[in-house]
C-alpha cells in the first residue's frame, strides 16, 4: 500500500521591515572625528608655507596688485574715489595722477589691508560734463586706472533725493504692474485656450527676463573678479533662490487649501519673483543716475514702465477665473511693484558691485523657479484633460518676443 504524500506551496509571508533604533546622538567623540581631517588639513597647509612652496620658491618676481574701483563721488571742488584692496596683500597708495597731472590727495586708509576699502580725496576744480582720467600708483609703481566720462555733482542722501527715488520706483514698478492688473475683468471672458495661452505668455516673459538678467550678473561679476569671485556668487544667488521658492512652494502644497487658494499661493510666488526682478530694476535705474547719466536713467525708467505691464497680467493670470478681494489685488501690486523703490534707493545712493550682483542673481533665480512652477502646476501639467502643445508654444514665444522688441525699441 502506498501513501501519496503531498507537500504544500510554502506560503510566501511580506518580508517585516525592520525597526528602527534610537537616533545616534551628537556627542564630543563624533565632533573629535569631524575635526581631525580638518586639523591635518591644517597642517599639510602649513607645512606647505613653511617649506616655501615644497621649495619652489613661490614667491612672484614683481609684486601682483589689484585695486576694485566700487565708486566715485563728486562735489564741488572734491572728488573722492572709494576703492577696495583685491589683491592678496597690504597695498599703499604712493600718488595719484588726474589727467596724466600729479595732484595730493588724502586717504582714509594707507596701507589698505587685503579686502579693506578706503576714500582717496583730491580737492580739485572739476567742471561740469569734462571727462577726466584718474589713475592711482601703489608703493611698488603699480598703476590703477578709472574714469569719469562725465562729471556731474553726485547725489547723496537726502529728503529730496529720497523722494525723487522713491517716485522712480513707483513709476517702475507699482504703477505699471496695477495698469497690468486692470485686465483682470477682461481675462474672465476668456475660454480655456485663451487662458493656456497667457499662462505660457507669462512664462515666456519670465524666462526672458531671467535670462536678461543672468546676462547682467555675468557682465558685472566679469568687472568684479578677484576674491570675489561673481561668477560664484551669481550661482549661489541664482540657485539658492530657486532652491528657498521651490521648497517654499512645496510645503505650501502640503497644507490642505481650496483649488482658489492654491491659485492665490501661486500669484502670490509671481508677485515675489517679479518683485525680486523689479529690484535689479530699479539697481540700475539708480545707478544711472548716481553717475550723472541721466538720459540713461530716463531711457531705463521708460523702457521698464512699457516692458513690466506685462508683469500685472502675469501677476493676476492664476486668479482670473477667482474673485480676489481689492485688498488682495492691493497685496500683489506692492509685492511685485515696490521693491523698485528699493532698488533705486540702493542703486542710487549705495555703490557696492557684489551686492548689486548678489540682487541680480536672485532676481534671475526667483524669475526661473516661477516660470518653472507655473510651467509644472498650470501649463504642462500631466493630468490635463486637453494638451495644446501648439497654443503652449505660441505663448511663450509671444511672451519672449514681446519682451525683446520692447527692448529693441526703447533701449
Amino acid at each position: 500500500m502506498t501513501t501519496n504524500t503531498t507537500t504544500a506551496a510554502p506560503i510566501d509571508t511580506p518580508p517585516v521591515a525592520p525597526t528602527e533604533g534610537p537616533s545616534p546622538r551628537f556627542g564630543g567623540g563624533t565632533l573629535v572625528l569631524l575635526l581631525v581631517p580638518l586639523v591635518l588639513l591644517a597642517g599639510i597647509v602649513a607645512l606647505f608655507a613653511f617649506t616655501d612652496g615644497a621649495g619652489l620658491n613661490v614667491e612672484p618676481a614683481a609684486p601682483i596688485e589689484t585695486i576694485q574701483f566700487e565708486r566715485t563721488v563728486l562735489n564741488p571742488g572734491e572728488i573722492t574715489l572709494n576703492i577696495r584692496n583685491t589683491s592678496q596683500r597690504d597695498v599703499n597708495i604712493a600718488q595719484v595722477n588726474i589727467n596724466d597731472a600729479i595732484w595730493p590727495f588724502t586717504t582714509t586708509s594707507n596701507p589698505i589691508p587685503r579686502l579693506g576699502t578706503a576714500k582717496v580725496t583730491l580737492r580739485y576744480p572739476w567742471v561740469e560734463g569734462e571727462a577726466y582720467a584718474l589713475s592711482l600708483l601703489s608703493s611698488n609703481s603699480v598703476a590703477f586706472g578709472t574714469d569719469i566720462e562725465v562729471a556731474t555733482e553726485t547725489a547723496t542722501a537726502s529728503s529730496k533725493t529720497l523722494w525723487s527715488f522713491t517716485l522712480v520706483g513707483i513709476y517702475v514698478g507699482i504703477i505699471p504692474v496695477v495698469l497690468g492688473m486692470l485686465w483682470l475683468p477682461a481675462l474672465r471672458q476668456l475660454g480655456p485656450r485663451a487662458m493656456m495661452f497667457l499662462m505660457a505668455l507669462t512664462v515666456g516673459l519670465l524666462i526672458f527676463l531671467g535670462i536678461d538678467a543672468v546676462n547682467e550678473a555675468f557682465e558685472l561679476g566679469g568687472e568684479i573678479g578677484g576674491p570675489f569671485q561673481g561668477v560664484g556668487l551669481l550661482g549661489i544667488g541664482a540657485v539658492g533662490t530657486f532652491l528657498l521658492l521651490d521648497a517654499v512652494g512645496r510645503r505650501q502644497a502640503t497644507i490642505g487649501r481650496s483649488g482658489a487658494g492654491k491659485r492665490m499661493s501661486l500669484a502670490l510666488t509671481i508677485a515675489v519673483g517679479i518683485g525680486l526682478h523689479n529690484l535689479g530694476e530699479g539697481l540700475a535705474i539708480g545707478a544711472a543716475y548716481s553717475i550723472g547719466a541721466a538720459a540713461l536713467g530716463a531711457f531705463l525708467v521708460i523702457g521698464f514702465i512699457i516692458q513690466n505691464i506685462t508683469e500685472g497680467l502675469g501677476i493676476i493670470v492664476p486668479v482670473a477665473k477667482d474673485s480676489p478681494s481689492l485688498r488682495s489685488l492691493a497685496l500683489l501690486a506692492f509685492i511685485g511693484g515696490a521693491p523698485a523703490i528699493i532698488g533705486a534707493w540702493i542703486g542710487g545712493l549705495v555703490s557696492s558691485q557684489p551686492l548689486s550682483l548678489l540682487f541680480l542673481a536672485i532676481g534671475a533665480g526667483a524669475v526661473f523657479q516661477v516660470a518653472y512652477a507655473i510651467g509644472t502646476e498650470m501649463v504642462w501639467r500631466k493630468d490635463a484633460k486637453h494638451q495644446m502643445p501648439l497654443t503652449v508654444f505660441s505663448g511663450v514665444t509671444a511672451g519672449m518676443l514681446a519682451l525683446y522688441i520692447t527692448g529693441v525699441i526703447v533701449k
